[in-house]
């Protein structure tokens, strides 16, 4: 496990580091969008703060899960960012959802390899103390 593990932070790290660094440096080229996709994207852009707080997240993530410095903390940050990665392709985009379910289940080895950081937060015993 801690093989898959260590594959899944560095390669999960690796994704969204040169993803991230890409919304700001465009060294990576893209096609143009068209439909319904095309009008999502316009809709991030236009709000003026989205977009770049979306890859300045997946860059210090990504830099983050690379480095192995606070692995867990980066996946709780990762997580809404990565279900809405996979809810994009599965509405938007179902030719492309291979890659976000890739994503997934890296994440997914993660969290599981580091669940006993995570486990203090499912204990119902304390749960409705102050």
């Amino acid at each position: 496990m801690k093989i898959a593990a260590k594959f899944s932070r560095v390669l999960l790290g690796l994704v969204f580091f040169v993803f991230g660094l890409n919304g700001f440096l465009h060294f990576i080229p893209q096609p143009p969008l068209t439909g319904v996709i095309a009008d999502f994207m316009g809709g991030l852009m236009k709000s003026g703060y989205f977009l770049p707080l979306l890859k300045g997240t997946e860059t210090i993530v990504g830099l983050l899960l690379l480095t192995g410095y606070l692995v867990p903390l980066a996946l709780v940050i990762l997580t809404p960012v990565l279900l809405n990665i996979f809810l994009f392709h599965l509405f938007l985009e179902p030719a492309s959802i291979v890659m976000a379910i890739v994503l997934v289940v890296l994440h997914v080895v993660l969290t599981v390899s580091n669940w006993s950081v995570y486990k203090a937060f499912f204990n119902t015993k304390n749960a409705w103390k102050a």
